[in-house]
This record gives C-alpha cells, sequence and structure tokens, in this order.
C-alpha cells in the first residue's frame, strides 16, 4: 500500500515538477520533517514494547528506578496560541530512545474546586453554561488561580464569589492533574465547612444559579454515570470515602 508521501510525490511528479528543483527540495524536507514526528500510522520500524506486567505495592511516579527510562527531554518550547486564560506551547522532545517528537501542552495557571458542605449534610453545587459542552453542567464551585495566588486563599475566594458562601473552615482534600496527556493544569479539591451565607460576587461574563442538594443523592448519581465534570466526581467520591473512613 502506497503512503500518502508517495502519492503526494507521484502527482507532484505529473504535474512536471523536477524532484530536484528547489520548490521540491522544500517540499522533500516538509514530507521528512513530517515522518520523522509521526506516530500514528506505520508502526513497523519501531519495535520497542510495554515493560511487562509486575505484581507489586503501589509505586507513584518517577519513585520507581525504571522511570528513568521513560523519560522525554524537551529541547526547545515555544509559545504557538495565547490565550486569556491558558497558552497552547508546542514542545520539541528527545524520546526514551533518542527519537524526536512533537508535544503540544496546554499551559495553564492551575485552578481550585470546592466540595462545600452544610451542617444539615447537602452539598453546593453550581449551574452554569458551558460553551465548550453547548449545554448547562452541574458542578462544584471552582476557579482559576491568580499568578502567585496561594490555592487556599483561592478556595476562599471562588467560593465566596460563585456562591456567596463564607467557610469557617476549608480543608485540603486531594489535587488531580485534569487532563495530564496534553495539559499541565492542576485542580487542588478543598472541603468547605461552617458555611455561612453573604452576597456572592461571580466574574462580569458568569450566570450561575446555586443548589443545596442532598450529598446522598450526589453520590447516587455519580455511581449511576449521571454527572460528567471531573473535579466534581473526584470531589464527591473524596468526600464519600472520608465520610465512611471517619464512621
Amino acid at each position: 500500500m502506497s503512503s500518502k508521501s508517495d502519492e503526494f510525490s507521484s502527482t507532484q511528479n505529473m504535474q512536471g515538477k523536477d524532484s530536484n528543483s528547489p520548490d521540491r527540495s522544500g517540499v522533500n524536507d516538509l514530507l521528512k520533517t513530517a515522518e520523522a514526528y509521526t506516530y500514528d500510522g506505520d508502526r513497523s520500524a519501531f519495535t520497542h514494547v510495554s515493560g511487562e506486567p509486575q505484581q507489586r505495592d503501589l509505586i507513584f511516579g518517577e519513585d520507581d528506578p525504571r522511570d528513568k527510562d521513560l523519560a522525554e527531554h524537551i529541547e526547545s518550547e515555544n509559545v504557538v496560541w495565547h490565550g486569556r486564560i491558558f497558552d497552547v506551547n508546542r514542545l520539541g522532545v528527545r524520546l526514551a530512545d533518542g527519537r524526536k517528537a512533537i508535544r503540544d501542552v496546554v499551559r495553564h495557571p492551575g485552578a481550585v474546586a470546592i466540595v462545600a458542605l452544610t451542617q444539615d449534610s447537602r452539598i453546593c453545587l453550581v449551574r452554569q453554561y458551558r460553551a465548550a459542552l453547548g449545554r448547562v453542567t452541574v458542578e462544584i464551585p471552582a476557579g482559576k488561580l491568580n499568578p502567585g495566588e496561594d490555592p487556599l486563599d483561592c478556595a476562599h475566594r471562588e467560593l465566596m464569589e460563585e456562591t456567596g458562601f463564607k467557610a469557617e473552615k476549608i480543608a485540603f482534600l486531594t489535587t488531580i492533574a485534569s487532563s495530564c496527556g496534553f495539559a499541565d493544569e492542576l485542580i487542588h479539591i478543598y472541603m468547605a465547612t461552617g458555611l455561612h451565607f453573604g452576597q456572592s460576587n461571580p466574574d462580569a461574563d458568569e450566570f450561575i444559579n446555586v443548589d443545596l442538594v442532598p450529598l446522598e443523592q450526589l453520590i447516587n448519581a455519580v455511581l449511576d454515570g449521571r454527572i460528567e465534570d471531573a473535579k466534581t466526581i473526584i470531589g464527591a467520591l473524596v468526600c464519600d470515602a472520608v465520610s465512611h473512613r471517619l464512621s
């Protein structure tokens, strides 16, 4: 089966392009570059395999001596798109076997999310329209970090801005990487208790409704697959797990 580069080459030759012409030389360079950075097609030339499965205790990333053989080394990084909330950078990396590849990475300042619980075991949820999905979602309150902002301070601020609630106590639960395959965003999740209602102050482009829902209903909705927002799923399950450990 001919490759796309062969088809492209044949088409160009049929159009009378000399393979040694300056124009053709540039095309050849482009095709070689594309081939060097493309691994999702024919893999017959690449013979490496994944490591053998091992039964073992949990070892975290980079704590296993074998992990050094997986590392990619960044050789270049350039901003290819600059946005209001995040940037997209293109990284040139050297793979573990010495070959080179391109990684497109979303650079994000990070965020917080808050599991806010009332005294009668209701959880505070926000309803807002998400343009990326084209519909209203149900989520725990959350927001991005300002430059240099402490995540705990951000949690207090975002809870008040989005819901109007001020918390007497906010405790750290966990940190998640929202999509580590292409983004460096970390979301720090907190639990807020001792809630007192004041005045909300959402961003100018935020329109939010606030619900106080029985925690058990949210947990059941998560387990039934009816909640799709990742931070809300994780926050609810961590909260449920903590409550079971304490009981």
